[in-house]
């Protein structure tokens, strides 16, 4: 018999929501730190010198971040699934039992739960165990090095339009296109992770807008003050 598969939209939100706030989270400070710097009136060039090392540094201070929490997370998880190898090397009955106590507890019956228990354990036990007590699958497994590079691109391709809008516009206009573009892309992003959610897009558009225009208000500020006494 053929396997069976099916696209779930669901199995993808939580990466996608990930996704949207890693680019949002590019977005809000590259914008901020480029507003920043040029309301302190330096060189055209300084802002774009600071678009850029804030692009490759949050990138990289958020995939270097990501690696570390992930890498915890699949040192437990090998941890677990040593000890779920030597328990079952040691007791193997009490594995059985324990798994069949599983699937008795999310409904089947103790002949069936045992069944069950006893063909998935001939076939794959540690998988078995990871899947059903640990909670542990291929899909969920922990992946550090993915995990970074996801992190560090979902960051980079927010903070890319700041910087490709002030390459591309007059230095005159600079606040006002990036700051206005900022505010909309934000919006959108919160929409979009309100969306995926479940949540109203209207709201989270509202909040993440708001918050968005204090940093890029507040950092505005403290460059036209700083840079007025240097």
């Amino acid at each position: 018999m053929k396997g069976h598969r099916e696209f779930h939209q669901g199995a993808r939100t939580g990466w996608l929501r990930a996704a949207v706030l890693g680019a949002n989270d590019g977005l809000i400070s590259t914008s901020s730190l480029m507003l920043g710097v040029s309301a302190a009136q330096l060189e055209p060039g300084a802002v774009l010198m600071s678009g850029a090392a804030g692009l490759v540094g949050g990138a990289l201070s958020m995939a270097a971040g990501e690696y570390v929490s992930v890498s915890a997370q699949a040192d437990s998880e090998r941890a677990d699934l040593a000890r779920e190898r030597a328990e079952h090397a040691a007791s193997p009955e009490a594995e059985l039992n324990e798994l069949t106590g599983i699937y008795v507890s999310r409904g089947l019956s103790p002949g069936l739960a045992a069944q069950v228990a006893r063909e998935l354990t001939e076939h794959d036990a540690l998988s078995a165990h990871a899947r059903d007590e640990l909670g542990i699958t291929e899909q969920s497994r922990a992946r550090p090095l993915v995990a970074a590079a996801a992190s560090a691109t979902a960051f980079a391709s927010g903070a890319c339009p700041p910087l490709l809008l002030a390459m591309l516009v007059p230095v005159a206009v600079w606040t006002q296109t990036i700051f206005g573009a900022a505010l909309l892309l934000l919006m959108g992003l919160g929409a979009l992770a309100a969306r995926l959610g479940h949540a109203p897009p209207l709201r989270a558009a509202v909040r993440v807008g708001f918050w968005g225009v204090v940093a890029m208000c507040v950092t505005f500020g403290i460059g036209r003050l700083l840079g007025g006494n240097l």
